[in-house]
Protein backbone atom coordinates (compact mmCIF):
# COMPACT_ATOMS: atom_id res chain seq x y z
CA UNK A 1 0.00 0.00 0.00
CA UNK A 2 2.88 2.40 0.67
CA UNK A 3 4.30 1.52 -2.76
CA UNK A 4 0.91 2.39 -4.23
CA UNK A 5 0.96 5.66 -2.27
CA UNK A 6 4.47 6.51 -3.49
CA UNK A 7 3.49 5.78 -7.09
CA UNK A 8 0.26 7.76 -6.79
CA UNK A 9 2.08 10.75 -5.27
CA UNK A 10 4.64 10.85 -8.07
CA UNK A 11 2.06 10.53 -10.86
CA UNK A 12 -0.32 13.05 -9.33
CA UNK A 13 2.30 15.74 -8.94
CA UNK A 14 3.79 15.13 -12.39
CA UNK A 15 0.38 15.88 -13.91
CA UNK A 16 -0.40 18.84 -11.64
CA UNK A 17 3.02 20.45 -12.09
CA UNK A 18 2.76 20.12 -15.88
CA UNK A 19 -0.76 21.56 -15.85
CA UNK A 20 0.23 24.59 -13.75
CA UNK A 21 3.29 25.26 -15.89
CA UNK A 22 1.19 25.02 -19.05
CA UNK A 23 -1.46 27.31 -17.56
CA UNK A 24 1.10 29.99 -16.72
CA UNK A 25 3.50 29.59 -19.65
CA UNK A 26 1.50 28.09 -22.53
CA UNK A 27 4.48 26.42 -24.16
CA UNK A 28 3.20 22.96 -23.30
CA UNK A 29 -0.18 21.85 -24.64
CA UNK A 30 -2.03 20.32 -21.69
CA UNK A 31 -5.67 19.18 -22.01
CA UNK A 32 -8.19 21.12 -19.90
CA UNK A 33 -10.06 18.35 -18.09
CA UNK A 34 -13.67 18.29 -17.04
CA UNK A 35 -14.12 18.67 -14.12
CA UNK A 36 -11.88 21.72 -13.66
CA UNK A 37 -8.24 20.78 -13.05
CA UNK A 38 -8.01 22.50 -9.64
CA UNK A 39 -10.98 20.50 -8.35
CA UNK A 40 -9.52 17.32 -9.82
CA UNK A 41 -6.16 18.03 -8.15
CA UNK A 42 -7.89 18.39 -4.77
CA UNK A 43 -9.82 15.17 -5.33
CA UNK A 44 -6.78 13.14 -6.40
CA UNK A 45 -4.62 14.29 -3.48
CA UNK A 46 -7.32 13.89 -0.82
CA UNK A 47 -9.09 10.73 -1.96
CA UNK A 48 -6.46 8.74 -3.87
CA UNK A 49 -2.90 9.76 -2.96
CA UNK A 50 -2.99 10.21 0.82
CA UNK A 51 -5.60 7.46 1.43
CA UNK A 52 -3.17 4.99 -0.17
CA UNK A 53 -0.84 5.62 2.77
CA UNK A 54 -3.70 5.96 5.29
CA UNK A 55 -5.31 2.62 4.44
CA UNK A 56 -1.93 0.90 4.37
CA UNK A 57 -1.20 2.23 7.85
CA UNK A 58 -4.64 1.56 9.33
CA UNK A 59 -5.02 -1.94 7.88
CA UNK A 60 -1.78 -2.76 9.71
CA UNK A 61 -2.35 -0.89 12.97
CA UNK A 62 -6.08 -1.44 13.61
CA UNK A 63 -5.59 -5.09 14.64
CA UNK A 64 -2.55 -4.18 16.73
CA UNK A 65 -4.31 -1.32 18.51
CA UNK A 66 -7.20 -3.66 19.35
CA UNK A 67 -5.22 -6.79 20.18
CA UNK A 68 -6.78 -8.75 17.30
CA UNK A 69 -5.20 -11.05 14.67
CA UNK A 70 -3.60 -9.32 11.70
CA UNK A 71 -5.39 -9.27 8.36
CA UNK A 72 -4.48 -11.78 5.67
CA UNK A 73 -2.38 -10.26 2.90
CA UNK A 74 -5.12 -10.61 0.27
CA UNK A 75 -7.29 -8.13 2.21
CA UNK A 76 -4.95 -5.33 1.10
CA UNK A 77 -5.24 -6.17 -2.60
CA UNK A 78 -8.68 -4.76 -3.47
CA UNK A 79 -7.90 -1.54 -1.60
CA UNK A 80 -4.54 -1.09 -3.32
CA UNK A 81 -5.85 -2.00 -6.78
CA UNK A 82 -8.82 0.33 -6.39
CA UNK A 83 -6.75 3.32 -5.31
CA UNK A 84 -3.87 2.82 -7.77
CA UNK A 85 -6.02 1.84 -10.73
CA UNK A 86 -8.55 4.52 -9.83
CA UNK A 87 -5.97 7.28 -9.79
CA UNK A 88 -4.28 6.05 -12.97
CA UNK A 89 -7.62 6.07 -14.79
CA UNK A 90 -8.47 9.50 -13.36
CA UNK A 91 -5.20 11.01 -14.59
CA UNK A 92 -5.64 9.39 -17.99
CA UNK A 93 -9.07 10.98 -18.03
CA UNK A 94 -7.50 14.34 -17.23
CA UNK A 95 -5.16 13.79 -20.18
CA UNK A 96 -7.97 13.12 -22.61
CA UNK A 97 -9.30 9.55 -22.17
CA UNK A 98 -13.02 10.23 -22.31
CA UNK A 99 -14.14 7.49 -19.93
CA UNK A 100 -11.16 7.81 -17.59
CA UNK A 101 -12.73 10.02 -14.92
CA UNK A 102 -15.76 7.75 -14.53
CA UNK A 103 -13.67 4.57 -14.50
CA UNK A 104 -11.32 6.14 -11.97
CA UNK A 105 -14.15 7.16 -9.67
CA UNK A 106 -15.74 3.71 -9.76
CA UNK A 107 -12.43 2.00 -9.01
CA UNK A 108 -11.73 4.45 -6.18
CA UNK A 109 -15.17 3.85 -4.67
CA UNK A 110 -14.52 0.10 -4.88
CA UNK A 111 -11.13 0.42 -3.17
CA UNK A 112 -12.50 2.62 -0.42
CA UNK A 113 -15.47 0.26 0.09
CA UNK A 114 -13.14 -2.71 0.46
CA UNK A 115 -11.10 -0.82 3.05
CA UNK A 116 -14.12 0.19 5.12
CA UNK A 117 -15.67 -3.28 4.96
CA UNK A 118 -12.39 -4.77 6.15
CA UNK A 119 -11.88 -2.36 9.05
CA UNK A 120 -15.44 -1.98 10.32
CA UNK A 121 -15.94 -5.45 11.88
CA UNK A 122 -12.96 -4.88 14.18
CA UNK A 123 -14.83 -2.07 15.93
CA UNK A 124 -17.44 -4.40 17.38
CA UNK A 125 -15.21 -7.48 17.57
CA UNK A 126 -12.74 -5.95 20.03
CA UNK A 127 -13.14 -6.03 23.79
CA UNK A 128 -13.63 -2.50 25.04
CA UNK A 129 -13.30 0.60 22.87
CA UNK A 130 -10.12 1.77 21.18
CA UNK A 131 -11.00 5.44 20.70
CA UNK A 132 -8.18 6.14 18.28
CA UNK A 133 -9.51 3.45 15.97
CA UNK A 134 -13.05 4.79 16.27
CA UNK A 135 -11.87 8.32 15.60
CA UNK A 136 -9.98 7.24 12.46
CA UNK A 137 -12.94 5.19 11.25
CA UNK A 138 -15.32 8.11 11.75
CA UNK A 139 -12.96 10.21 9.59
CA UNK A 140 -12.96 7.48 6.92
CA UNK A 141 -16.78 7.48 6.89
CA UNK A 142 -16.82 11.26 6.41
CA UNK A 143 -14.24 10.84 3.67
CA UNK A 144 -16.45 8.25 2.00
CA UNK A 145 -19.31 10.76 2.06
CA UNK A 146 -17.01 13.30 0.38
CA UNK A 147 -16.01 10.73 -2.23
CA UNK A 148 -19.68 10.04 -3.00
CA UNK A 149 -20.25 13.80 -3.28
CA UNK A 150 -17.62 14.06 -6.01
CA UNK A 151 -19.20 11.13 -7.84
CA UNK A 152 -22.61 12.84 -7.70
CA UNK A 153 -21.09 15.98 -9.19
CA UNK A 154 -19.40 14.10 -12.05
CA UNK A 155 -22.68 12.35 -12.85
CA UNK A 156 -24.47 15.67 -13.30
CA UNK A 157 -24.99 17.05 -9.82
CA UNK A 158 -24.59 20.62 -8.63
CA UNK A 159 -21.08 22.09 -8.26
CA UNK A 160 -21.96 22.39 -4.57
CA UNK A 161 -21.31 18.66 -4.38
CA UNK A 162 -17.68 19.05 -5.45
CA UNK A 163 -17.26 21.98 -3.05
CA UNK A 164 -18.60 19.82 -0.21
CA UNK A 165 -16.37 16.94 -1.30
CA UNK A 166 -13.21 19.05 -1.13
CA UNK A 167 -14.07 20.44 2.31
CA UNK A 168 -15.00 17.00 3.66
CA UNK A 169 -11.68 15.67 2.37
CA UNK A 170 -9.77 18.25 4.38
CA UNK A 171 -11.75 18.68 7.61
CA UNK A 172 -13.70 15.44 7.67
CA UNK A 173 -11.02 12.99 6.54
CA UNK A 174 -7.40 14.14 6.52
CA UNK A 175 -7.15 16.49 9.49
CA UNK A 176 -8.98 14.10 11.88
CA UNK A 177 -6.88 11.11 10.76
CA UNK A 178 -3.61 13.02 11.08
CA UNK A 179 -4.50 14.48 14.49
CA UNK A 180 -5.72 11.12 15.80
CA UNK A 181 -2.59 9.26 14.69
CA UNK A 182 -0.39 12.03 16.11
CA UNK A 183 -2.24 11.80 19.45
CA UNK A 184 -1.75 8.04 19.52
CA UNK A 185 1.81 7.79 18.24
CA UNK A 186 3.88 10.96 18.75
CA UNK A 187 4.10 10.90 22.57
CA UNK A 188 4.72 7.15 22.36
CA UNK A 189 7.60 7.64 19.91
CA UNK A 190 9.09 10.39 22.08
CA UNK A 191 8.78 8.28 25.23
CA UNK A 192 10.78 5.51 23.60
CA UNK A 193 13.58 7.79 22.36
CA UNK A 194 14.10 10.58 24.90
CA UNK A 195 15.22 9.85 28.44
CA UNK A 196 12.92 11.25 31.10
CA UNK A 197 10.12 12.07 28.64
CA UNK A 198 6.61 11.69 30.10
CA UNK A 199 3.99 10.93 27.44
CA UNK A 200 0.89 13.15 27.66
CA UNK A 201 -2.11 12.22 25.56
CA UNK A 202 -5.40 12.65 27.46
CA UNK A 203 -8.48 11.62 25.50
CA UNK A 204 -10.11 14.97 26.16
CA UNK A 205 -7.83 16.39 23.44
CA UNK A 206 -9.63 14.28 20.85
CA UNK A 207 -12.97 14.99 22.49
CA UNK A 208 -12.32 18.74 22.18
CA UNK A 209 -10.87 18.49 18.68
CA UNK A 210 -13.77 16.73 16.97
CA UNK A 211 -16.61 19.23 17.62
CA UNK A 212 -14.32 22.18 16.81
CA UNK A 213 -13.16 20.55 13.57
CA UNK A 214 -16.73 19.70 12.54
CA UNK A 215 -17.82 23.25 13.38
CA UNK A 216 -15.08 24.59 11.10
CA UNK A 217 -16.29 22.20 8.39
CA UNK A 218 -19.88 23.46 8.72
CA UNK A 219 -18.76 27.10 8.57
CA UNK A 220 -16.75 26.36 5.43
CA UNK A 221 -19.66 24.54 3.83
CA UNK A 222 -21.98 27.47 4.53
CA UNK A 223 -19.41 30.08 3.40
CA UNK A 224 -19.50 31.68 6.86
CA UNK A 225 -15.82 32.61 6.68
CA UNK A 226 -16.29 35.75 8.79
CA UNK A 227 -17.25 33.54 11.74
CA UNK A 228 -14.77 30.68 11.45
CA UNK A 229 -12.39 32.43 13.86
CA UNK A 230 -14.81 31.42 16.62
CA UNK A 231 -13.61 27.82 16.23
CA UNK A 232 -10.22 28.44 14.61
CA UNK A 233 -8.87 30.35 17.61
CA UNK A 234 -9.77 27.49 20.02
CA UNK A 235 -8.24 25.02 17.53
CA UNK A 236 -5.10 27.16 17.41
CA UNK A 237 -4.91 27.08 21.22
CA UNK A 238 -5.54 23.32 21.29
CA UNK A 239 -2.83 22.59 18.69
CA UNK A 240 -0.36 24.98 20.33
CA UNK A 241 -0.93 23.17 23.63
CA UNK A 242 -0.33 19.81 21.96
CA UNK A 243 2.92 21.07 20.44
CA UNK A 244 4.13 22.51 23.73
CA UNK A 245 3.27 19.48 25.86
CA UNK A 246 4.45 16.88 23.35
CA UNK A 247 7.68 18.54 22.21
CA UNK A 248 10.66 16.54 23.56
CA UNK A 249 13.20 18.80 25.24
CA UNK A 250 16.89 18.11 24.89
CA UNK A 251 18.72 15.90 22.37
CA UNK A 252 16.52 13.74 20.16
CA UNK A 253 17.01 11.55 17.07
CA UNK A 254 16.41 13.25 13.73
CA UNK A 255 13.61 10.82 12.89
CA UNK A 256 11.77 12.03 15.99
CA UNK A 257 12.60 15.70 15.55
CA UNK A 258 11.03 15.92 12.09
CA UNK A 259 7.71 14.67 13.47
CA UNK A 260 7.49 17.62 15.82
CA UNK A 261 8.76 20.16 13.30
CA UNK A 262 6.00 18.95 11.00
CA UNK A 263 3.52 19.18 13.85
CA UNK A 264 4.45 22.84 14.37
CA UNK A 265 2.79 23.62 11.02
CA UNK A 266 -0.57 22.74 12.57
CA UNK A 267 -0.90 25.71 14.96
CA UNK A 268 0.74 27.91 12.30
CA UNK A 269 -1.93 26.92 9.76
CA UNK A 270 -4.73 27.70 12.21
CA UNK A 271 -3.12 31.00 13.12
CA UNK A 272 -3.38 31.84 9.42
CA UNK A 273 -6.99 30.59 9.29
CA UNK A 274 -7.86 32.68 12.37
CA UNK A 275 -6.26 35.88 11.10
CA UNK A 276 -7.80 35.37 7.68
CA UNK A 277 -11.27 35.04 9.21
CA UNK A 278 -10.84 38.05 11.51
CA UNK A 279 -9.53 40.18 8.63
CA UNK A 280 -12.46 39.12 6.46
CA UNK A 281 -14.95 39.99 9.20
CA UNK A 282 -13.36 43.44 9.66
CA UNK A 283 -12.58 44.42 6.08
CA UNK A 284 -14.42 42.07 3.72
CA UNK A 285 -11.07 41.13 2.16
CA UNK A 286 -10.33 37.38 1.97
CA UNK A 287 -6.66 37.78 2.89
CA UNK A 288 -4.21 35.08 1.75
CA UNK A 289 -6.78 33.11 -0.26
CA UNK A 290 -5.78 29.44 -0.19
CA UNK A 291 -2.62 30.17 1.81
CA UNK A 292 -3.83 28.78 5.16
CA UNK A 293 -5.11 25.65 3.41
CA UNK A 294 -1.73 25.02 1.82
CA UNK A 295 0.09 25.64 5.10
CA UNK A 296 -2.06 22.74 6.29
CA UNK A 297 -1.75 20.61 3.14
CA UNK A 298 1.94 21.04 2.33
CA UNK A 299 3.38 22.17 5.66
CA UNK A 300 1.55 19.79 8.00
CA UNK A 301 0.27 16.91 5.85
CA UNK A 302 3.37 16.88 3.62
CA UNK A 303 5.93 17.10 6.43
CA UNK A 304 4.23 14.45 8.56
CA UNK A 305 3.87 12.20 5.52
CA UNK A 306 7.64 12.24 4.97
CA UNK A 307 8.40 11.76 8.68
CA UNK A 308 5.91 8.94 9.31
CA UNK A 309 6.44 7.03 6.08
CA UNK A 310 10.21 7.20 6.54
CA UNK A 311 9.88 5.86 10.08
CA UNK A 312 7.54 3.01 9.07
CA UNK A 313 9.61 2.17 6.00
CA UNK A 314 12.90 2.02 7.93
CA UNK A 315 11.43 -0.08 10.72
CA UNK A 316 9.41 -2.53 8.61
CA UNK A 317 12.26 -3.10 6.15
CA UNK A 318 14.74 -4.05 8.88
CA UNK A 319 16.74 -0.82 8.63
CA UNK A 320 17.93 1.49 11.44
CA UNK A 321 15.38 4.02 12.71
CA UNK A 322 17.16 7.06 11.33
CA UNK A 323 16.65 9.71 8.65
CA UNK A 324 18.49 8.85 5.42
CA UNK A 325 19.84 11.63 3.22
CA UNK A 326 16.94 11.46 0.75
CA UNK A 327 14.44 11.90 3.59
CA UNK A 328 16.35 14.88 5.01
CA UNK A 329 16.40 16.49 1.58
CA UNK A 330 12.69 15.90 1.07
CA UNK A 331 11.79 17.22 4.50
CA UNK A 332 13.93 20.36 4.25
CA UNK A 333 12.75 21.08 0.72
CA UNK A 334 9.08 20.68 1.57
CA UNK A 335 9.42 23.38 4.25
CA UNK A 336 10.54 25.79 1.52
CA UNK A 337 7.80 24.64 -0.83
CA UNK A 338 5.15 25.26 1.84
CA UNK A 339 6.41 28.81 2.38
CA UNK A 340 6.49 29.39 -1.39
CA UNK A 341 2.92 28.17 -1.84
CA UNK A 342 1.57 30.33 0.99
CA UNK A 343 3.50 33.37 -0.27
CA UNK A 344 2.17 32.78 -3.79
CA UNK A 345 -1.21 34.06 -2.60
CA UNK A 346 0.21 37.57 -2.08
CA UNK A 347 2.56 37.54 -5.06
CA UNK A 348 2.10 39.79 -8.06
CA UNK A 349 2.37 36.67 -10.24
CA UNK A 350 0.43 34.05 -8.31
CA UNK A 351 0.28 31.57 -11.19
CA UNK A 352 4.04 31.53 -11.62
CA UNK A 353 4.70 30.93 -7.94
CA UNK A 354 2.04 28.21 -7.77
CA UNK A 355 3.73 26.44 -10.69
CA UNK A 356 7.18 26.84 -9.13
CA UNK A 357 5.89 25.49 -5.79
CA UNK A 358 4.39 22.45 -7.53
CA UNK A 359 7.66 21.78 -9.35
CA UNK A 360 9.47 22.27 -6.04
CA UNK A 361 7.18 19.68 -4.43
CA UNK A 362 8.04 17.23 -7.20
CA UNK A 363 11.77 17.93 -6.86
CA UNK A 364 11.58 17.55 -3.07
CA UNK A 365 9.78 14.21 -3.15
CA UNK A 366 11.40 12.53 -6.18
CA UNK A 367 14.65 11.19 -4.58
CA UNK A 368 12.74 10.10 -1.47
CA UNK A 369 10.03 8.33 -3.51
CA UNK A 370 12.63 6.53 -5.62
CA UNK A 371 14.42 5.36 -2.48
CA UNK A 372 11.37 4.06 -0.65
CA UNK A 373 9.98 2.52 -3.84
CA UNK A 374 13.18 0.51 -4.25
CA UNK A 375 12.93 -0.61 -0.61
CA UNK A 376 9.36 -1.84 -1.07
CA UNK A 377 10.43 -3.99 -4.02
CA UNK A 378 13.40 -5.51 -2.15
CA UNK A 379 13.71 -8.14 0.62
CA UNK A 380 14.08 -6.90 4.20
CA UNK A 381 17.61 -5.75 5.03
CA UNK A 382 17.76 -7.92 8.17
CA UNK A 383 16.89 -11.14 6.37
CA UNK A 384 13.49 -11.57 8.02
CA UNK A 385 10.45 -12.47 5.91
CA UNK A 386 9.00 -9.56 3.98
Amino acid sequence: MFFVGASNLLLAMLWWSAWLVAARWPVLAMPQPAPYAGWLHAFVMQYQVLPSFIFGFLLTTFPRWMGLPEFERWRYLPVGIGLFGGQLATLLGAMGWEAGIVVGLLMTIAGWSAGLVTLAPLLWRERGATWHARSCFAALVLGYAGLVGFVLFVFGGSPLWVFASIKLGTFGLLLPVYVTVAHRMFPFFAGGSVAGYTPWRPLWLLAAFWPLCLAHLVLELTHAYAWSWLVDVPLLMLFATMCWRWWPRGPKPGLLGVLFIGLAWLPLAFWLYSTQSIAYAMTGVYWLGRGPAHALFIGFFGSILIAMVTRVTQGHSGRPLQMPAAAWFAFAAIQLVAVMRVAAEISADTGAWQALAACGWLLAFLPWLVRIGRIYLSPRADGKPG
